[in-house]
């Protein structure tokens, strides 16, 4: 009976084998197996054929081309690739992008990391994230054309300049006129050291100071007439005002029609220059020094009163240019280092970091210890992805430099352009930089396959 339940009737066993390891079985596909390779093609045909045209043909192309002069009819050899080792401009764009390599993947990172840590500890950490990932849903050349507004130099129009104009007036505030001279020889010196009374004056007298050389549009808004000073007993006073009189008048002689100066520095000036009062002249231009020692002063416009107003820094200069367009460039790319590596840290095991609490640990201790080793994979994707993006950065330079600056803050992918379409029309020489840029990128992308390949 045990022989007989074991063994398989021939014709079922036939059958079997007949469906199982035959062509016309179930699981075979139509056509054979032309059929398969047929549907391989399809499927594989248009695009290999893209990638070919659009790909390989160009990469190849460009590389042959990079052997050839200006208008491809010469051959020049290496020459395309000496110049690009030897010209100022190409030297400055390498450099430029060895500082870009060097600075911006760390600092993306890190901020995205700090980023991500600090809103899940915040109720409204979800629109933090909306607010700092939404530059990422506008191209780099918009992103690139706001902060070129911003950074204007005038403080009235970039809003980088208003925002450090703010700071600035906490701790310091312009003078109300820009520059003057004394309306007499009695009052000589200069803006920038002050002008000051030649002829001494004690407590009990008076001290006038008129100026000239004020445009009207800087006469203090609400300027008015000024009055000749009053002598008082053991106080210096006197006068600042606009030493001007239409149609003609006397200088030093306070008139009619002439204007106080309010708001001007004051000082009071001992036998050795020292200022041993300041005030500031009120309503009419009139001031005055009370409680004075005996002795003789010298009475002088302050060259706080000719300090000038914040100017702007000028960030579209040649010497900050290369900053200021990293800064745009991190703006833009923080959002997407803080979703990735806010992702990843949603995947790490809670128990993982309230065990390493109940053994004690700091949450600076968690941080380094167990959150920042969990997330080294992240941190690298993170990394290379932006290591690749600034090799090739190209928009966002050339919409934040204006043409003054160009050169200063060129990177590879930009001389490559300019070089090739920017009218100096050199494709030789183009093409050079074009190889040269993609031999720099092949090390990078092999570190990602090879990253790739280990996490599979």
């Amino acid at each position: 009976m045990a022989d007989s339940a074991s063994t398989v009737p021939p014709a079922a066993a036939g059958v079997h084998a007949r469906g199982a390891g035959t062509d016309d079985g179930p699981s075979a596909a139509p056509g054979g197996p032309w059929g398969q390779r047929a549907m391989t093609a399809l499927f594989l045909g248009p695009a290999a054929v893209m990638l070919v045209v659009w790909l390989v043909y160009p990469t190849l192309k460009t590389f042959v081309r990079s052997f050839y002069g200006r208008d491809g009819s010469d051959w020049v050899g290496l020459e395309n690739y000496r110049a690009l080792f030897t010209t100022d401009t190409l030297q400055t764009a390498i450099q430029n992008n060895a500082i870009w390599v060097g600075v911006v993947p760390a600092l993306v990172t890190s901020i995205g990391l700090i980023f991500a840590v600090l809103t899940e500890r915040v109720r409204w950490g979800v629109a933090f994230k909306i607010a700092v990932f939404m530059p990422m849903a506008i191209s780099l050349f918009a992103a690139g054309v706001i902060w070129h507004i911003m950074y204007t130099q005038d403080p009235g129009q970039g809003a980088v300049n208003a925002a450090i104009n703010v700071v600035d007036d906490t701790f310091s505030s312009a003078g109300v006129l820009t520059s003057a001279q004394g309306s007499t020889p009695e009052l000589a010196g200069t803006p920038e050291r002050g002008l000051v009374l030649k002829s001494s004056v004690r407590p009990g007298e008076t001290a006038l100071l008129g100026l000239t050389g004020i445009p009207p549009a800087q006469v203090p808004e609400g300027a008015r007439q000024a009055q000749a000073p009053t002598p008082r007993p053991g106080a210096i006073t006197g006068t600042t005002w606009r030493d001007f009189k239409p149609g003609g008048g006397r200088p030093g002689v306070v008139e009619p029609q002439e204007l106080g100066l309010e708001g001007v520095t004051v000082q009071l000036r001992d036998a050795s220059g020292r200022a041993v009062r300041t005030i500031k002249s009120g309503e009419g231009g009139a001031f005055s020094f009370e409680g004075v020692k005996a002795g003789s002063y010298r009475p002088a416009v302050g060259p706080e009163t000719f300090q000038k107003p914040f100017a702007g820094v000028s960030w579209l200069g040649p010497k900050l240019i290369t900053p200021a367009v990293m800064i745009a460039y991190i703006w833009v790319w923080a959002g997407f280092a803080m979703v990735v590596i806010a992702a990843g840290l949603a995947a790490i095991s809670r128990e993982v970091l309230e065990a390493a609490r109940t053994d004690g640990a700091t949450e600076w201790q968690v941080f380094r210890r167990v959150t920042a080793p969990m997330l080294a994979p992240v941190l690298s994707v993170v990394f290379i992805t932006m290591l690749i993006n600034v090799l090739k950065v190209f928009d966002i330079v050339l919409s934040v430099a204006p043409g003054s600056s160009q050169d200063d803050a060129n990177v590879i992918a930009l001389a490559m352009w300019r070089t090739s379409f920017g009218g100096v029309n050199d494709f030789g020489l183009g093409s050079a930089i074009a190889v040269f840029l993609f031999l720099l990128v092949i090390p990078v992308l092999a570190l990602n396959v090879r990253r790739f390949k280990r996490e599979t």
